[in-house]
């Protein structure tokens, strides 16, 4: 209990706490966007071998415990020291211990984004249900962006657990009322949904994948639905600038999906932290 008011009363020493434990759990983020797709996909093979009649029971299966972390390019073990969050990588220098391969940097950048993010969000909200809360939302959203910007999949082991979580936790009004959380994850879903069907009529083509439907969805039931305009523009405006980017550059190909995800993720932080006055500039208080 005298932890519990420390933290309550010293907004810095929870952004301290936050700042480490979200190291931690950007190490635990660098596994999950590196093995959920690949637990995903091994899943799927399964799928389609039993509907085949046939049998894998024998393929060893991923896991987010399991196996032990290796190095792709050698397959040498990783000592637990080498796995402590930031250290582990400059203690290494970037590269493998056995077989020196590069160590890509974005393990680090996912960990120093993940701790600096938490840290900010714990002096923002403070220690309670909206500063716990804040801290799980921005973990998720993380994860996703980063899963979506190398595989274009937004996993609904994710997604929908994150949606029922904003629900549970405005359930008590943390970060808007029931209501409006309800309403938010029905119209976040609908809205992308109309814009898939309606660019579907008119292409023939897809623009978007059913998991940005239930991300925004999501993003509405911790938020409020007051909030998805200023969520879905700043996402639609970045996403086409960085777009426009890269196709004049040649660095991307018109033809080349672009993942929405990360720019959906985005625009929920931005929400979520500046929120009351996004909100207020199109629905003025009285």
């Amino acid at each position: 209990m005298e932890v519990i008011s420390a933290l309550r009363a010293s907004p810095e020493l929870f952004a301290g706490v936050a700042l480490v434990t979200g190291l931690i759990i950007g190490s635990f983020l660098n596994v999950v966007i590196y093995r959920l797709p690949k637990m995903m996909e091994q899943e799927w093979h399964v799928q389609c071998a039993e509907l085949r009649g046939e049998a894998l029971s024998d393929v060893p299966r991923i896991s987010l415990m399991s196996p032990r972390s290796a190095c792709p390019a050698c397959g040498h073990a990783i000592l637990p020291w080498h796995n402590i969050p930031l250290f582990g990588w400059f203690i290494l220098r970037g590269r493998c211990a056995t077989c020196k391969a590069r160590i890509p940097a974005r393990y680090p950048l996912v960990e120093v984004l993940t701790g600096s993010l938490s840290a900010f969000l714990a002096w923002r909200f403070g220690f309670g249900a909206a500063g716990l809360g804040a801290l799980l939302f921005a973990w998720s959203l993380i994860a996703l962006a980063f899963i979506d910007f190398d595989t274009q999949l937004l996993p609904d082991s994710i997604t929908l657990p994150l949606l029922w979580c904003g629900l549970l936790c405005n359930l008590f009004g943390t970060f808007a009322d029931l209501e409006s959380a309800v309403i938010g994850a029905i119209v976040g879903y609908l809205i992308l949904w109309i814009v898939y069907w309606l660019f579907r009529l008119a292409t023939g083509k897809d623009g978007m994948g059913f998991g940005d439907f239930k991300l925004l969805a999501a993003i509405g039931a911790w938020l409020g639905w007051k909030l998805l305009p200023a969520v879905i523009l700043f996402s639609a405006g970045i996403g086409a600038t960085v777009g426009i980017g890269l196709i004049l550059l040649a660095r991307h190909g018109r033809a080349n999906p672009i993942p929405f995800g990360p720019y959906l993720a985005l625009g929920g932080l931005v929400a979520l932290i500046w929120g009351d006055a996004l909100s207020g500039v199109y629905f003025p208080r009285a």
